[in-house]
């Protein structure tokens, strides 16, 4: 059956970071009194980000992507992978606390403001590219009257960086996982961008790049195209 819709997964995607999560987290560290070396961060943050609680508030009832406390949440949930990732890499530096030396991090918290510039400066859309295939598809599929939203384990900044991206104009709706409550590879997130879309899981595909993509599109119903990025 053709579908009426697509459900896009966004990072690995459709878009994807023009540099290291671990360069980014460098430069910004040292700005703040830390030294830290990019490549142990690239080493130690998929590890951590993999094995984190789900970026996902089920006791924020719905909140509304601009809600002050759903933002706080999900600060919260960044600072606390990026203390992680600055104690594995061995932070070092007065930020790390005082006579901080290499591996100091894992008995003391970078400086706060960090992780909240981190936040920011993650939103930016100069740190992301689309990958080039992707606005001719979207336009193409735009154009043949199919219905498309994005379902991501993402949180709230994830809508205005697809507007800034110059992607929002195909799109009917994002769903972040932050505020759903639920995080793929749970269904929730998919049931949700269904509703707003008002059409039926058989009425759509998923087009993500990872495992909790087709986990969590078959567990809604939903049949999932995988996309293999290089």
């Amino acid at each position: 059956m053709t579908p009426r819709g697509l459900l896009l997964d966004a990072m690995g995607t459709l878009i994807g970071l023009r540099s290291s999560v671990g360069a980014t987290y460098a430069e910004l560290a040292a700005r703040h009194g830390l030294t830290v070396d990019a490549a142990a961060i690239d080493r130690h943050f998929p590890l951590i980000y993999k094995q984190a609680p789900p970026l996902a508030f089920p006791d924020l009832a719905s909140p509304a992507l601009d809600s002050p406390a759903l933002k706080e949440a999900e600060i919260g949930w960044w600072s606390a992978r990026i203390a992680e990732v600055l104690a594995a890499a061995g932070a070092e530096g007065e930020g790390a606390g005082e006579g901080a030396g290499v591996g100091a991090g894992v008995e003391s918290e970078p400086p706060p403001e960090l992780g909240r510039a981190l936040f920011r400066r993650f939103a930016q859309a100069d740190l992301w590219r689309v990958y080039d295939d992707v606005p001719a598809h979207l336009e193409a599929w735009h154009r043949r009257g199919l219905r498309l939203a994005v379902v991501s384990n993402f949180d709230s900044r994830l809508p205005g960086l697809l507007d800034s991206l110059g992607l929002g104009q195909w799109l009917e709706a994002v769903v972040v996982s932050s505020a759903v409550g639920a995080a793929k590879p749970d269904p929730r997130p998919y049931q949700q961008a269904l509703a707003q879309l008002n059409l039926t899981a058989a009425e759509v595909w998923h087009v993500g790049d990872s495992p909790e993509d087709g986990t969590g599109a078959h567990a809604a119903g939903i049949r999932w195209v995988k996309v293999q990025r290089p």
